[in-house]
């Protein structure tokens, strides 16, 4: 049997060895027909979750797949996108599902979802010679994933904004947009503002010019210097990160400008596909809030989803902040708390939340 293709062992369930999880199979990377006829059957599935994001990802050269399909004997099929860096060996090998800044990872299943499949999933992940594994799940399945977590994972609180599109714009428009969020709308639709999107790639650099003087607002906001606060964001998402994506992925990555005449108010990434995913926002906050530039242009963006079918519209992590969870709820959003998991043969984690508070108390940083 080839080392990448092996049963679990009976002994990782600890009692759990019920007849839905004997005998599964693990195959490593993910074959890609299998992986794609997945993301046709999973309804919860997001662009981030798909062979051709992981494709994406790895063609940057800083990671390799290790995705891994699972293959129940009751005919359950799961499948999760995962990745390794490059350069670190296997006692020092660090994975992630998705890494920081790649969206969510967690797993594409055939059917609906049980604990016991998420068992299977953190047993045999725990089992891998990698110094750690994280896991960042859809957050609509945070409960799910809770009812499976292993003793000694390490849980990140997290918390993300999702909008129900069942029934269409005009359902959505009507009964879950609020009323001061149409009148926005309405305001934006008489401002002037025109609204542009393209999947070429052409308005990246548009988008990120808008990123960068984003960067300087937070980092006033949170007491951070620009330079550090720019090193930060650009180490995370630079320029040819977004141009990478919006020529890879193609019609999947759309985005959207809004313009005041010949001045860029305000610019977002959406992906495309099952489901709809709001990777990335930035404005010009002078001429947004005179405007409303970034309610219209979520207004389209998610008119866009529902004429293209899709069943959800996730916003994104809003974390503790009340002012970005106000402004998604008044969309029509609900909030999905769920945690990050890590699977680790040492206390990083720990160490790592120690290091950031120290740098964090030293230049007066202040969480927003």
């Amino acid at each position: 049997m080839n080392p990448s293709e092996r049963p679990l062992s009976r002994d990782l369930y600890g009692g759990l060895n019920t007849p839905s999880t004997r005998g599964v199979q693990v195959t490593s990377p993910a074959p890609r027909k299998p992986w794609l006829e997945l993301t046709r059957q999973d309804p919860e599935v997001l662009p981030t979750q798909t062979p051709a994001w992981l494709d994406c990802l790895c063609a940057l050269g800083s990671h390799r797949d290790a995705s891994r399909l699972y293959t129940f004997p009751d005919g359950q099929q799961l499948v999760v996108p995962i990745v390794r860096r490059r350069g670190l060996p296997g006692p020092l090998a660090v994975q992630a599902s998705l890494p920081h800044a790649w969206g969510m990872g967690g797993v594409v299943a055939r059917r609906s979802l049980r604990p016991q499949d998420l068992r299977a999933v953190f047993d045999d992940l725990a089992h891998s010679p990698s110094l750690s594994v994280s896991l960042v799940p859809n957050p609509r399945q945070g409960e799910l994933w809770r009812a499976a977590q292993p003793e000694g994972a390490v849980t990140v609180p997290r918390r993300a904004h999702v909008i129900d599109l069942g029934g269409g714009f005009d359902r959505v428009w009507q009964d879950r947009f609020a009323s001061g969020t149409r009148n926005k709308v309405r305001k934006a639709e008489k401002s002037g503002l025109v609204i542009e999107s393209d999947t070429s790639g052409r308005l990246v650099g548009v988008f990120y010019e808008l990123f960068r003087r984003s960067i300087d607002r937070w980092a006033e906001q949170q007491r951070e210097p620009r330079w550090l606060a720019h090193r930060r964001a650009e180490q995370r998402d630079p320029l040819a990160k977004l141009e990478h994506i919006a020529h890879f992925m193609g019609s999947t990555c759309r985005v959207w400008v809004a313009w005041q005449g010949d001045r860029p108010a305000a610019a977002s990434l959406v992906m495309y596909g099952v489901n709809a995913d709001y990777m990335m926002g930035a404005m010009d906050k002078e001429v947004a809030a005179r405007t409303h530039a970034s309610t219209l242009l979520q207004k389209h963006a998610i008119e866009e989803a529902c004429r293209l079918g899709c069943r959800y519209y996730h916003m994104g992590e809003s974390g503790e902040s009340v002012g970005i969870g106000q402004f998604k709820e008044r969309l029509g959003a609900r909030a999905y708390p769920y945690h990050e998991y890590r699977l680790e043969r040492l206390p990083l984690s720990r160490l790592d939340r120690g290091l950031r508070g120290l740098v964090k108390r030293a230049i007066g940083f202040k969480d927003v």
